[in-house]
């Protein structure tokens, strides 16, 4: 049976390597991120917290239909609001930013669906009132009960190294369609993207995977 005094020379390099496997594990496998808008319900509530995979996009393999986490590209969120902050509760914040817990305030985070990649032709809408991609119309059923596929009309061909991006509730998502005017002409860099959410991790009633869509493939 070990001794006290041997489980607390050991505890200190038993939180190093609690430490070093989180670290490697929000580096390169999984990070968890908080849902603060309806941009992309019902797919994702406010509130929801999501468990992100970043093991496909290490090879840069983002599909259409996927559900993205990514880093602001050009400015489309505004300055975050950080207020006065107990201090103790910011330490433990930025203990849990740095195991990967929460997400990074200094580097602002989207979610969106992927609906074009390099290549693709996307535009809306057809005379169908349907988003089309290269020509054909697609299906999406994952829109917000009484959304349109889009009130704004567009017609873009998504260059090498970026994706297009909507929100699944598409009348309370700024996306790629309100920032045509910027650096990125609305397009999202594949080097802004974290990774695919993989599932719904709290609250409990949310509990699910978040699929992609094959009618976008």
């Amino acid at each position: 049976m070990p001794r006290k005094g041997s489980l607390l020379r050991e505890l200190p390099i038993l939180v190093v390597v609690a430490l070093a496997v989180s670290l490697v594990i929000k580096s390169f496998l999984v990070q968890f991120f908080y849902i603060p808008s309806g941009s992309m319900e019902n797919t994702l509530q406010i509130n929801d917290r999501v468990a992100v995979n970043k093991v496909p996009f290490i090879s840069g393999a983002i599909k259409r239909g996927d559900v993205v986490v990514f880093r602001d590209p050009d400015n489309w969120l505004p300055e975050p609001y950080t207020g006065d902050q107990n201090k103790y509760l910011a330490k433990v914040k930025e203990g849990l930013v740095a195991v990967g817990v929460l997400p990074n305030p200094a580097k602002q985070y989207l979610v969106k669906r992927v609906i074009g990649v390099a290549g693709d032709k996307v535009e809306c809408c057809s005379k169908n009132k349907k988003l089309m991609i290269n020509g054909v119309e697609i299906d999406e059923p994952y829109i917000f009960a009484g959304n349109s596929a889009s009130d704004t009309n567009f017609n873009v061909t998504v260059p090498e190294g970026k994706i297009w991006v909507m929100g699944d509730h598409r009348a309370a998502s700024a996306d790629s369609r309100f920032h045509q005017e910027d650096i990125n002409h609305g397009m999202v860099p594949t080097s802004k993207v974290t990774g695919r959410v993989l599932g719904i991790i709290w609250p409990i009633k949310n509990l699910g995977i978040v699929h992609s869509y094959s009618s976008l493939k």
